[in-house]
């Protein structure tokens, strides 16, 4: 069983629209990173975010933010909330499992851009939608957190030894 296994396989029954990018995408192109978090990058509308949400609470996770999870899945809401109060991603927990979701609202690679070059990578019998190295390198880029700088250092690493770089 791998990591996030019952939510993907909700995702996948309901056609979710998404990407796994941040750590746990780092170790499935090739590194070894410690993460319990799930990362995603989704497809912005408003019926596939009322469906990522629908799937997080059925499976126990709920918000840290004092609102109604729902709102994301609402374009004038979430514009608010991305340039308003600068949110980057929009946070689930499941705190007794110690597991976090983050769907990355404000990025610099959109879904339709990501999807474009994702890896599938199977494990767990599922088909995995997975950024590629390329755009999980751009997301890293310029985020001054020291972690995606490690990232990063990874990244080019596996880039070299695959030939590109």
């Amino acid at each position: 069983m791998i990591l996030y296994e019952d939510i993907l396989r909700e995702f996948q029954h309901h056609k979710v629209k998404y990407i796994i990018v941040g750590g746990i995408a780092v170790n499935l192109l090739g590194s070894f990173r410690n993460t319990a978090a799930l990362d995603i990058l989704v497809e912005m509308t408003d019926a596939n975010l009322a469906k990522v949400v629908t799937v997080l609470k059925k499976k126990g996770y709920r918000v840290k933010q004092p609102v109604d999870p729902m709102g994301i899945a609402d374009k004038k809401t979430r514009k608010d909330w991305i340039h308003n109060k600068h949110m980057k991603a929009f946070n689930f927990y499941k705190e007794e499992e110690l597991k976090e979701v983050d769907i990355i609202i404000d990025s610099p690679v959109s879904y339709a851009q990501a999807r474009k070059n994702i890896k599938r990578i199977r494990g767990g019998g599922l088909t995995l939608p997975v950024v590629s190295l390329k755009d999980l390198m751009r997301m890293k880029k310029d985020t001054g957190r020291a972690l995606d700088k490690l990232d990063m250092e990874q990244l080019k690493l596996i880039q070299k030894l695959r030939g590109r770089g």
